[in-house]
Parts: C-alpha cells; structure tokens; sequence
C-alpha cells in the first residue's frame, strides 16, 4: 500500500546509534526522503550488537535504517562545507542526536540553521534538557534507564537493580521525537513557519516511570507510599507451567473469578480481601502471592487453552528463538527476507502498523556507507567531474560494498 504522508518531504539524518534512527526510520515509513550523512567512521550501531559477515552491518542497524539514502563525507576536507549547505538548504527537515557543543563547531546547531532557514523544522534528541545542568553530558541508554530511575524499580522488586535488557529509553523517545516532528510539520501546513523541537531523553523516560510510579504520592500531602504496588510486587513476573512459563493478568472481578475457578482456588472468590479491585488494591501484597504462584499441574499449551476459555488475557513467555516462530506473527506475514547487496540473505520485519487496513512497506535495505553519494551531489546539482574529485581525494567517502 502506499500510504505517504510525507511524500515529497526530505530529511537530513544527522543521527546515529538508536534513539535518533528510530525517529528517522518512522519518517521514512511515513513517505519521507531520509539523506543519512553519516562519517567516514561510521555510526557506531554498524559494529555494535554483533557483527555482520563484512563488518558493515549489525542486525541492529539493518533494521533501524531500512528506507533511508546515504552519504558518506569527511566534514574535515575542502568541499564539505558546501555539501553540507546544500544538503541542508534541500531539506525540510533536520534530526539530530550530536551534543550541542559539536553541532556549533559544525554550524549544524539549530540557532545557525534556523537563522539562515526559518522554514525548517529542526528536531535535536539531547541526552538530558538544554536549560539544565546536565545539559552537555554524554549519555546512552543504560545511562538514562539509571537516571531515570528503572535500575531502582528493578531493585524494589528483585532486592537488586538492573537494566532493561533492551534500549527501552532510545526506543521510546525515537517514537515520540518522531511524534513531536509530525506536529511541526502540522504547525508548518497551517502557518509556514518552521521550528525547533527539543526531545530530552532523561527527562522524557523520568516522565514515564513517574506517570505509573509517582502514584499515591502524586497528592499533596501523600496518600500513600510512591510506587505502583502491583508492578512491583516480586510474585508479578511470568508464572511456572509443567513445561515452561506462561503470562497472563486478570483485573476485573469477571477474570479474577474465572482465575480462581482455573487454577482450583474458587473458595477465594468469597474472600472480602479479592472480591473486588479496591480491595485486591488494599492487600495487593497477598494478591499477587496468590496470583503468581506457579501452575505446574498442566503445560503451558493447556494453560493458555484454559484461559482463553475463560476470557483472560494469557500469552507463551516466548524466547527470542521461538519468538521468531510465533505462528501468528508468521500469519500477518511480520517476517520476510531479502538479498543485500554486501551482506547476502538477511531477514526483514514489516512495519506493524496499517492504514486502510493494509499493511506499509517494508521500504528498502539499509545502503552500506557512501551507496548514494553520486546521485544525492547529482540532484544538490554538483556536476560528475566535482563528484569524481570530491571522491578522490576523500571528502566523499565509499564503504565496503558501496563501489557500486
């Protein structure tokens, strides 16, 4: 299907690692063009999370980065600067993750740009807000999870703290930078005007544990001790079947009582401490006990039969493995694969979301460095005798399997 949105609008990628190839990589699945300036070393995430057959491509970077043109340049050599302006005077659109001081050495900060284009709309993912005191700072993911405060849920529950195991806090905030970006372009449709968006990743995340776990301290004065009890119950965690594990929830007093019929607790379905949701809120601590209490007398396939029976929320605890093979995920065609051009067979996971009921394409395969550098100088209307000596003497830059 094609479903474009953003069609005709262009990108600058000035991004690199997650956080801001998330974004950029909505935008793509949205219509948008995405030129993804990228040095002469690399985004680092080409190397990290395991490496490709060639070194060029991580799972990782294949996946964030599918749909998007790029070109390669050593920002440090004669002729840089004016490909740089023309790509920026190109676009409609700046992303960037680089620490403001680095972007002013570069005159790619928004105040420069924006001054000389005000019709643009300049989105910078920062680790921590301007106006603070760890504006500047260098951060990652597992950086922003601590700061933000999820090692310490992990710790309440578990008597330790501990990261999520995937970079939860990049994601996030990619998605909703991306979110942010569509509401400039809304703002710029009605007025003309550009703008600057600012996406803080510590403050966002610290926003979305204090959303759930501020909780009964969320009153002035507290009601009750912070955090949301139920999530940080050590019982509220995957439940123990004969043959693995098994996830399931029930909330209202319909599923808690078919629970209890299930599982052969059906004499609690009279006891005033479970016998509705303010009072499982009251003894939340018993509740979940009881809840999470393994189930070792039938499979997890019998479980999940008597569950859905019984209208209650229940799923496999899937490994990445067998993940892979779920058979509904296998039914909406979430899996294909494809022939790169450096990296041979690789898999490809299809956008999940829809419009007219159809699914968006999966866009094409993440170009190993400098792929389009002679046709992207080509359209900014450099001429191929300049392209040839950009690349010659190393300010355009060709990666392994881009000598096309």
């Amino acid at each position: 299907m094609s479903f474009e949105p953003l069609g005709g609008m262009r990108v600058l990628d000035l991004t690199s690692v997650v956080v801001g190839p998330v974004c950029t990589a909505r935008l793509a699945q949205y219509g948008a063009e995405v030129v993804k300036l990228e040095s002469p070393e690399g985004d680092l995430m080409r190397g990290l999370g395991g490496q490709s057959p060639t070194g060029q491509h991580s799972g990782t970077y294949l996946h964030l980065n599918r749909g998007k043109r790029n070109i390669c340049c050593d920002l440090k050599k004669e002729g840089a600067r004016e490909i740089l302006d023309r790509v920026v005077e190109s676009a409609d659109i700046i992303v960037a993750n680089m620490r403001p001081d680095a972007l002013r050495r570069l005159g790619l900060d928004h105040e420069t740009i924006l001054a000389a284009h005000p019709d643009k709309i300049y989105c910078l993912i920062t680790g921590y807000g301007l106006g603070g005191p760890y504006a500047g700072f260098p951060t990652y993911d597992s950086v922003i999870q601590a700061a933000s405060g999820i090692p310490g849920l992990m710790a309440v529950r578990d008597g330790e703290p501990n990261y999520v195991p995937m970079v939860i806090g990049d994601h996030v905030v990619g998605e909703i930078a991306a979110g942010a970006i569509l509401a400039g372009v809304v703002k710029k449709s009605r007025s003309g005007e550009g703008t600057f968006i600012e996406v803080p990743m510590f403050e966002t995340m610290a926003a979305f544990v204090l959303q759930e776990h501020l909780a009964q301290h969320s009153f002035v004065p507290p009601v009750g001790p912070a955090g949301d009890q139920r999530l940080l119950s050590p019982h509220n965690r995957p439940v123990k079947t004969s043959d693995g594990w098994i996830a399931f929830t029930v909330n209202t007093d319909k599923q808690v009582a078919a629970f209890l019929d299930a599982s052969g607790k059906s004499e609690l379905k009279v006891d005033l401490r479970f016998t509705s949701v303010a009072a499982r809120a009251q003894n939340v601590r018993e509740w979940f006990e009881i809840r999470g209490a393994p189930l070792t007398s039938q499979t997890t396939a019998e479980w999940l039969e008597v569950f859905r029976a019984a209208d209650i929320a229940a799923m496999p605890c899937h490994t990445i493995e067998s993940l892979r093979n779920d058979e509904h995920l296998t039914a909406v065609e979430m899996f294909a694969s494809e022939e790169h051009p450096s990296e041979g067979e690789t898999i490809v996971l299809r956008p999940s979301v829809k419009f007219g009921g159809e699914a968006m394409s999966a866009l094409g395969f993440s170009q190993p460095k400098g792929w389009e550098n002679a046709e992207i100088l080509s359209e900014l209307g450099f001429a191929a005798e300049e392209i040839e000596r950009l690349t010659a003497n190393g300010t355009l830059v060709l990666g392994k399997g881009a000598n096309r």
